[in-house]
This record gives structure tokens, C-alpha cells and sequence, in this order.
């Protein structure tokens, strides 16, 4: 039986958008162009009865608005939009479908699949076509109206992004099994917010935290039919909503108590979100929100038959950022969780959709403008992933000023070196370099460069060395998901292996990787679990698997693992103690005496020409980075030596005027990559054990017995 309307609304304001409570009172705006009316459902405190029905009373600018007196935090709610039902034309209105506000910053109850959250008959022939009358409201989530959350005392880290290391991971995956959270925490906002947490991203030497998606998320259909969920969440329902499972009570204040206690601890809260498409999907989706609202703005629809959804992201749907009011609907997101969550920068999945005007991608569209004069974000992080699968999808390098992009040819060319490919030195320089040849115009400095290895999607460290090819079998399609090709080697056994010659081999692969990536110039993120060799068992596709495959096994941590994590911070530190040399600007041939200076040697210890650049299969490549240290005065010298050849190589050093010997920092033929302080001066000569590292210090005077060599057997 259809609730009855036991009230009149005021006509209320059409600004701001959403459910705002003023003290007294809360007004409901709603944006649709081409709804005919509106109906707010009134729910009871749980969500679980529809208690009445009443119309938003008044239209202004398609906005349509209402104020219920007396009304406050908790009121539960959501919307039946009537309109046409005319898909060839793009309106898919039905209004026994629950619509859940856009602007909905808190659900209450569960989404449960359903046949009825179609707005056509699934069993008709046509489908979509054929109107649907039953009503979804019992397996729906509704939306709650909640208080602003108070100002924020907390000051930000504002972490310069020159100076930032980069920590990518799950909330849930990193805590659900962590001993030192009480397990009612675990997998919650609150248990990422631990002190045990903190204390271990501090002692790597993380400065901010990239954390997978917290906005309200729901897995697809065709993974609920096979008893798997999207664990990673870029499938979102609610843009400004936290996801309800991640909260351990029944306060959003909770989110942004994680994020001061964060910064609190000196470290920054990067946010990932998904603003490319929605958990609606394809013309065969559900309709949850935006569909029933008014899909003709919401999306970008095929111009011939607006049936149909263009469809960049690969995910059914596309969010059209050629509409204002959607632009605005993420701005406004955006500046929330900027603001009343205070978080310190956003990651933008498949980046260019936001980009993509009718005529295509232009770092001037409309969203990238609105972006750019915002004073509120200004100073906040901005990272795209600079591709989609729609046209000229890859973007590379032509985001705005301001950004910072994902660098997958970072990722590829320095997997390639490691690998032993011929012919990748020259591309190898040039990433190590911070890709000046595309990141390097409109100012842009080697921090727009995010330089990573391995990330969420894709093999783990520990698989990036155990494994040729993908195994995603128990993802349920065929182990055809997933990355074809990953520039990968497995070195002799595919997966786990008890030879110690390999293991040692992948052990100091790992540490090879790991020194390219914190010490190249650019901005590096690493991946969560990266540091103690966390594995998926090769599956380089998990989004799937919300289960021990992909969760922290922080239990079963090995000696080798501890020494993993012991090396990463030793390398942070060493960032930290040289940024000097981790150049704000690109360089290139110094202008005058005492300028910065990145020089490049060869297998033989002379400075690489032009000839030596066109040698196909060298695989040894030295670096010096050379700049003043502001606090000493005196000119560092950092030479890195990358050796990916299979054969041990015997290195003679750079005579420079001045230097009597070299420190050894870093050699990742050790155990431990960390040299003892006792055994760590070199003269003349360096071997290089195989598929090697070892990054050296230029000294004036002998602070230590001079050893030729302090390494034996290599």
C-alpha cells in the first residue's frame, strides 16, 4: 500500500543541493532537468517501513526543493522521480524505483540484489523497453540526513609533493588481520587510525597514505551471482557517503577522526575516487540514483540512440562532465571531502573522462577550469590516472599544471631493466630522470611524475619476481582478467620455489626495485605489503577477492620480510637526508659554477656519450646526482649504479677531484641491502655482484680503513 502524505513542505531553498539541516528544520533540493515531479519518501529510523510520501512542492532552475519543519539529524529518506519513460529519447524515469540523493552523505541499511532495482521487466523480450511497476525499496539502503561536522582544528601536514612518499593500499585489506587492533577495529576507519598503524608507516618513512575508495560502493551483479564482491570498491554508489562497512559505529565523524589522527602523526590522507561512472553500469544496470533521477544529464548517451551509453570507462556507463550541474555535484563532493573530512588530495580514476570534452580530451575542459580557481582545494594534491579505454584514452603527460600522473611508463621500462630486455637503457635514463621528455612544459616539475612499480591492479612486488604469467583463476572468468603481459620473470620456477638460488635472486630482485623507486627522481609511491613481500599468488586482477588472498598477513611475517621492511626505511631515510638531490626542477647541463648536476656513466666508469647510448645490450648504468647540501654547504655526490646484467662486473669508479673514496649506502647484494658501518668504504674499484644496486657517497677524506672491496665472492 502506498504511504499516504501526512504533511505539507515548505517551499524551501534551492541551495545548497541535498539534505541540510539549519537547526530548526532541513531542506531537500534535488537536481533534474527533466523530472515532472518529485516525491520525498520519509522512512522510519531504521529504514526498514516507508512511513509517507510528500511532494518537493517547488521547481527553481531544475532544482526542486522542499523544507520539513521540525525535521533533523537522522531523518531518513530517498526520492521516487516521475517523469517520461522514453529510452530512445534517454529518460528512464520510474518512480517505483527508491532514486538515493546524490548529495546523500551518510546510508542507512544494506543494498541487497534484486530483480525489482530494474526499472524494466527482465523477463520481457525487449527488456528494457517494457516498464516495470514492482518496488525495490525493501532491499535498498536509504539516505540519512546528518549535521555538519564542527570546523577542523587539526592543522595538514601539506607535505610538498617533492618530498612525498607515496603509501597506496586498502583500509580493509591492511587491518583486517592486524594483531595489535582490537578486532572490532579491524577493517574499520577507526582501526586504520591505530597507534600500531601510525607507528609502522612512520617508521618506513611514509608521508602519505593512498587509500583505495571510501565512498559508498556496491559490488556488481555478476559477481554477487558468483558469490564474490568487489573488494576494491571502484564501483560507487554514493559519492560523498563513507562505505558502511567501514565504519565501526554509526558516525561519518569517525572518517574524519582517522584523518586528523593522521595528521596528527605528520602524515597525509590521499583520497582515491571514482568519479568516471557509477555502480548503475550499462542500459541492462539497475536504476539506484542518478538513472531515476534524470539519466539524460547524468550520463553521456550515444547521440543516435540515447538507449545506449557511451561507455569510456568499461564499466557500462559514463558520467557527463559536459552537463554543469554535474561538474558541479563533484566539485561539490570534492570540497567536502577536502573540507568537513579534511583529507589532503584526491587520486582520480580513469583521469581523462573528467578531461573529455564533445570534440575530446582538453586540459582545458570545463571540470579542470572549475578545478583550477577553487580556493578551497588550492593546495590540494591532485593525481589522475591518465587513462580510460575511450578515444585517445592515453594521457600521458597532457594533464593540467598542478597534477601529478600516474607513470605506467615509469612502471614498464624499469620492470623491462630489471627483467634484462636489450635496448631499454636510454628510456630506463630517461625515467630515472623524472621524465622530463613528458612531463617537462607549462612549468611542470619531476613531482608530476607519481613513479611506481606495482600498484593495486597488477602483481605484487613479491609477484613481479615469482611469476611470468597471470593466475586469476578463481576470479571466474577463465583466468582471462587481468594483464596479458605484466614484464615479469619467474627466474627459473613459476610461484613459490625452495631453490635457494632463485629465492636469493628474487629477495634481491625485490631490493633492486625498490632502490630505482625511492631514489629516482619524481614522486614514488609504493605499494602496501610491497615492503615485506606480500603476495597474491599471481593474481595480478584481485578486485574480487575480499578474502585472505588479498588481505595483510601480518601475522606470518619472516625474517627476510622484516629485513624488506628494515631496507625500505633505510631508503627513506636516505631520501630524506639528500633531498637536496631529489631536484625540485628539472636538470639538465648546469648554467653555471655550483648548479645541480645529473651525470650518467657507463659499465666501464666513463661519462656516457652519445655512442655509448646505442649499445643494444648494456645493462649497467651509473647515475651521479650532484647539488649543494643547504645545511652543510658542501656538494654531495650520490653515485647509484644499476647492474641488471646476469654476469658480476667489475666497476671502476669516477676519479673526481677532491674524493679520496666512496661510502657504500646501499648494496642490495647483501642480506640486508645495508652495508656495515664497518665495511663500507670503497677507493678505485667496485664488483658488482648480478643484478645488483649499490648507490655510494663521495668522500673527501678516508673516515674508515680504505678497503678496494668490502663485498667477497661478488
Amino acid at each position: 500500500m502506498t504511504p499516504r502524505s501526512t504533511q505539507t513542505l515548505q517551499k524551501g531553498s534551492p541551495y545548497p543541493l541535498g539534505a541540510t539541516w539549519d537547526g530548526e528544520g532541513v531542506n531537500f533540493a534535488l537536481f533534474s532537468a527533466h523530472a515532472e515531479r518529485v516525491e520525498l519518501c520519509l522512512f522510519s529510523p531504521d529504514g526498514s517501513r516507508e512511513l509517507q510520501r510528500v511532494e518537493l512542492p517547488e521547481v527553481s532552475q531544475q532544482v526542486w526543493h522542499g523544507y520539513l519543519p521540525k525535521a533533523g539529524p537522522g531523518t531518513v529518506y530517498a526520492y521516487r522521480v516521475h517523469g517520461p519513460w522514453q529510452i530512445h529519447m534517454g529518460h528512464r524515469f520510474n518512480p517505483h524505483k527508491l532514486s538515493l540523493d546524490p548529495y546523500c552523505r551518510q546510508l542507512c541499511g544494506r543494498f541487497q540484489w534484486s530483480d525489482t532495482h530494474y526499472a524494466f521487466d527482465t523477463q520481457h523480450p525487449d527488456k528494457e523497453l517494457k516498464f516495470d511497476r514492482r518496488d525495490n525499496k525493501a532491499f535498498m539502503p536509504k539516505c540519512v540526513v546528518v549535521a555538519d561536522l564542527p570546523t577542523a582544528s587539526a592543522r595538514r601536514p601539506r607535505v610538498p609533493m617533492s618530498r612525498s612518499v607515496l603509501y597506496e593500499t586498502h583500509l580493509r585489506g591492511f587491518t583486517i588481520n592486524h594483531p595489535g587492533i582490537p578486532p572490532e577495529l579491524r577493517g574499520r576507519f577507526a582501526g586504520m587510525a591505530h597507534d600500531q598503524v601510525l607507528d609502522y608507516l612512520k617508521a618506513l618513512g611514509i608521508t602519505s597514505v593512498e587509500l583505495m575508495p571510501l565512498q559508498s560502493f556496491i559490488s556488481e551483479q555478476f559477481l554477487h551471482e558468483k558469490g564474490l564482491v568487489n573488494y576494491w570498491g571502484y564501483n560507487p554508489l554514493c559519492f560523498f557517503a563513507p562505505h558502511q562497512d567501514y565504519l565501526s559505529g554509526q558516525s561519518i565523524v569517525e572518517v574524519r577522526q582517522m584523518v586528523e589522527t593522521f595528521h596528527d602523526a605528520g602524515i597525509e590522507v590521499i583520497l582515491d575516487v571514482v568519479f568516471n561512472h557509477t555502480a548503475e553500469g550499462g542500459r541492462l544496470g539497475p536504476s539506484l540514483s542518478f538513472r531515476g533521477i534524470d539519466n539524460l544529464s547524468y550520463y553521456r548517451l550515444q547521440p543516435e540512440d540515447k538507449r545506449y551509453y557511451i561507455n569510456d570507462t568499461g564499466c557500462g556507463n559514463t558520467l557527463n562532465l559536459l552537463h554543469p550541474r554535474v561538474v558541479q555535484l563533484i566539485m561539490d563532493a570534492l570540497r567536502y571531502w577536502a573540507g568537513a573530512m579534511q583529507v589532503d588530495g584526491f587520486r582520480f580514476d580513469l583521469a581523462p573522462v573528467l578531461g573529455r570534452e564533445s570534440y575530446g580530451f582538453d586540459q582545458g575542459s570545463g571540470f579542470f577550469d572549475a578545478l583550477l580557481q577553487d580556493p578551497s582545494l588550492a593546495g590540494i594534491k591532485l593525481i589522475a590516472e591518465p587513462w580510460d579505454i575511450g578515444p585517445g584514452g592515453y594521457q600521458l603527460g597532457r594533464f593540467p599544471p598542478g597534477w601529478s600522473e600516474w607513470n605506467d611508463r615509469y612502471r614498464d621500462i624499469v620492470r623491462r631493466f630489471w627483467r634484462g630486455d636489450a635496448g631499454v637503457l636510454p628510456e630506463f635514463a630517461r625515467r630515472l630522470h623524472g621524465s622530463s621528455d613528458i612531463f617537462e612544459r607549462d612549468g611542470r616539475r619531476p613531482s608530476a611524475s607519481i613513479n611506481f612499480i606495482t600498484s593495486h591492479d597488477g602483481f605484487t612486488l613479491n609477484d613481479l619476481v615469482s611469476y611470468r604469467e597471470r593466475h586469476n583463476e578463481i576470479n571466474g572468468e577463465d583466468n582471462r582478467d587481468g594483464h596479458r603481459e605484466n614484464h615479469s620473470d619467474n627466474f627459473g620456477v613459476e610461484g613459490p620455489s625452495k631453490d635457494a638460488t632463485i629465492m636469493a635472486l628474487r629477495q634481491r630482485q625485490q631490493r633492486n626495485f625498490l632502490t630505482t623507486l625511492l631514489l629516482s627522481q619524481g614522486t614514488p609511491m609504493l605499494l602496501g605489503g610491497d615492503e615485506f613481500g606480500r603476495t597474491l599468488h599471481g593474481n595480478n586482477n584481485a578486485y574480487c577477492q575480499d578474502n585472505v588472498i588479498s588481505w595483510f598477513n601480518w601475522s606470518a611475517l619472516s625474517e627476510d620480510a622484516r629485513r624488506q621492511q628494515a631496507f625500505v626505511g633505510h631508503l627513506t631515510a636516505l631520501r630524506r637526508r639528500f633531498a637536496h638531490l631529489f631536484f625540485e626542477r628539472y636538470v639538465h647541463e648546469p648554467l653555471q659554477a655550483g648548479d645541480p648536476e645529473i651525470l650518467w656513466y657507463n659499465g666501464s666508469g666513463e661519462l656516457m656519450q652519445a655512442s655509448h647510448w646505442q649499445e643494444h645490450h648494456a645493462r649497467t648504468l651509473g647515475c651521479m646526482l650532484v647539488g649543494v647540501n643547504p645545511d652543510t654547504q658542501v656538494r654531495d655526490r650520490l653515485l647509484i649504479v644499476f647492474h641488471a646484467d646476469r654476469n658480476a662486473l667489475g666497476l671502476r669508479l669516477p676519479q673526481l677531484e677532491g674524493v679520496a673514496q666512496w661510502e657504500i649506502l646501499v648494496d642490495t647484494a647483501t642480506l640486508s641491502g645495508i652495508p656495515r658501518p664497518d665495511n663500507c668504504m670503497v677507493q678505485q674499484r667496485l664488483n658488482l655482484f648480478s643484478c645488483s644496486t649499490v648507490v655510494l657517497l663521495a668522500r673527501g677524506t678516508q673516515e674508515a680503513p680504505s678497503i678496494d672491496d668490502p663485498r667477497s665472492g661478488a
